[in-house]
Parts: C-alpha cells; structure tokens; sequence
C-alpha cells in the first residue's frame, strides 16, 4: 500500500441502525482540521438501507462501512471497528458526543510523544439540565473542563484513542475491556504504558436527563463494571468488594467533588445535583455488589440497547 494514502487516525462509530442515528457526529467529524488524514469506521448492526446520500462521506481519507454480523455488546462492535481499521491510531466516538473541530489534530499530534492512549477534556451538552449534571459527574468529572489535563492511570470510556497495535495485542480480551474501559486502562499503566488526557482536544457529551432511566443505567453500568473487573479474581475477593460496595456512593462523591475545580461552584448553583448525583451513585453500588457475586447477567445486553439515542433520554428543552 502506498503510504501517502493510508489514513493516520481511525475514528469507529457504532450505529445499531441507519445513519440518521450518527449522522449529527459524523457532520462533526467532517468538521475536522484534518478530516483528509482521517478514516472514518461505521459499525453497523443492522441489515438494510444505509441511509446515507451519495457523496456524503467523500471528505475523509477512507470510509469503512463494517457489517460484522451479530454483536451482542459495544465492547465487541468496537472491537470489531478496531481490527478492521487501518491507521495506526484509533479513536472512538459516540452518536451522543460531538468533537471539536481541533479535536483529531490534537489527539493525533499527541500520540507523537509515544503514549500508548490519549483522551479528551470532556465538556457537557445539555448544561441547563440537572439530571444531565449529575450524570456527567458520576461518568466523567476527573475529565471535565475546566482541565489542565497531563498524565492519567485512565481515561475518557468509548472516547479515547489508542495505538491500535497495543489494542490488537489483547487478542480476544479486547471485547470484554472495551466494555468497561478503566479496566483496559489501568492495566495499560501497570505495564508502563503512558496515557495522557490532552486538553486541546475537546468533546461535548449529551447526558442522560431523566432520572429513572439515569439510575437504571448507572446500575447496569456499575454491575458490568463489576463483572469485568472481577474476571480472574477469586471468590473471597470478589466477596470482599462486594461488601465494600456499600460504601461506594461516599467515596465516589467524595472524589467528584475533589476532581472537578468547577464542582463547588456549580453544586452551591444547583443544589438538587447533590441528592440525585447521590442516588446514581448508591444505583452504581447495588450494580457493582451484584456484579462481583452473581456477574454480569444481562447487564452488557441492557447497557448496549441505552447506549444509543441518547437523545430520548433527555428533557426536550436540552
């Protein structure tokens, strides 16, 4: 292959249908300052029309329409998108996260300093909703502007890029590690390996805005968590954390108060944050004592059917 046309960044979107369904991130991804340097990996889950026009994509360096069968979990569509690119970094995104325009650029020009992982500063889009807050919080405030970034033991879930040879290293593991990426991370920094979350590269996160589905999902969130980390542990370890789970919601909320510069600010502006952010916690909890006794069960399936059109699950006036 003539290395003048091979892209330098993969960018793999999972849609479970059409393109409508991603089509808002895409047009962000077409807004990129190098987005002639960038193949573009679609996921996708179902037969039928695709949906996109003629022309649409010709932008992008590569376009990789990835029909991989049945997928059961993201963690394995993204794996899927992983083997099929071919640059030598891929980054992942969400049809509910919409990069900067700077976005690819700094990612890409980061990973020059040898970094096996690179994540973006994490910014909230739908601010004026309070659930959406709490939820934004209990996912990502280690991450969350303001941000100086630097050297982290883990990054942005299903946001971050990757050299993709240190990913296909995993082999058949990839699929569970994707699916609760701290995992993948922490083990990356017991190796040596360098992850660095770069301020320059900015994303906007649409969040979950109506309270029963925000605790439903941070309990399958917490169980799957739980389920994937508990893997090779024995069972005394696995009841140890389980019983350690109870005090989970405390130190959780403790940290995302000590993480987030903006946290007191915003909290003293919006008081009802501290119940409802509490209470996805204390959701998360119960999932995580249920994943490290009894696994994951159908939390994975349930996480993968809300993992996509976020939009439902937001106040309208967001």
């Amino acid at each position: 292959m003539n290395t003048s046309t091979v892209p330098q960044m993969s960018v793999v979107i999972v849609t479970p249908d059409t393109f409508g369904t991603i089509r808002r991130t895409v047009e962000c991804l077409k807004a990129q300052s190098v987005k002639n340097a960038l193949e573009l990996v679609i996921v996708k889950l179902s037969a039928g029309d695709f949906g996109a026009a003629p022309g649409e994509l010709d932008c992008f360096r590569a376009v990789l329409i990835l029909e991989p069968g049945e997928i059961k979990s993201l963690g394995q569509a993204l794996a899927a998108g992983v083997r099929a690119s071919s640059a030598p970094i891929v980054a992942f995104t969400e049809d509910h996260v919409f990069p900067d325009p700077h976005w690819a650029e700094a990612l890409m020009e980061s990973h020059k300093s040898g970094r096996a992982a690179v994540g973006p500063v994490i910014y909230n889009a739908n601010p004026g909703n309070t659930v959406g807050w709490a939820d934004i919080m209990i996912g990502y405030s280690q991450w969350l502007y303001p941000n100086e970034g630097g050297e982290m033991n883990h990054l942005p879930g299903h946001n971050s890029s990757y050299k993709r040879g240190i990913l296909l290293e995993y082999g058949h593991e990839l699929e569970r590690l994707l699916e609760a990426e701290s995992v993948l991370h922490w083990d990356l920094a017991s190796k040596g390996q360098r992850l660095y979350l770069e301020p320059s590269a900015k994303v906007y996160h649409l969040n979950f805005g109506v309270f029963s589905t925000f605790l439903k999902v941070n309990y399958l969130m917490g169980r799957t968590f739980a389920s994937t980390r508990r893997e090779s542990w024995p069972l005394p370890k696995r009841i140890a954390f389980a019983l350690g789970s109870v005090l989970i919601p405390f130190v959780r909320f403790y940290r995302i108060v000590r993480n987030y510069s903006g946290c007191a600010g915003l909290l003293k502006s919006k008081p009802r944050v501290y119940p409802i952010m509490f209470a996805g916690l204390a959701a998360s909890s119960i999932g995580e004592m249920t994943g490290y006794l009894s696994g994951a069960g159908d939390s994975v399936q349930k996480t993968f059917e809300y993992h996509f059109h976020r939009d439902a699950h937001v106040k309208n006036k967001d």
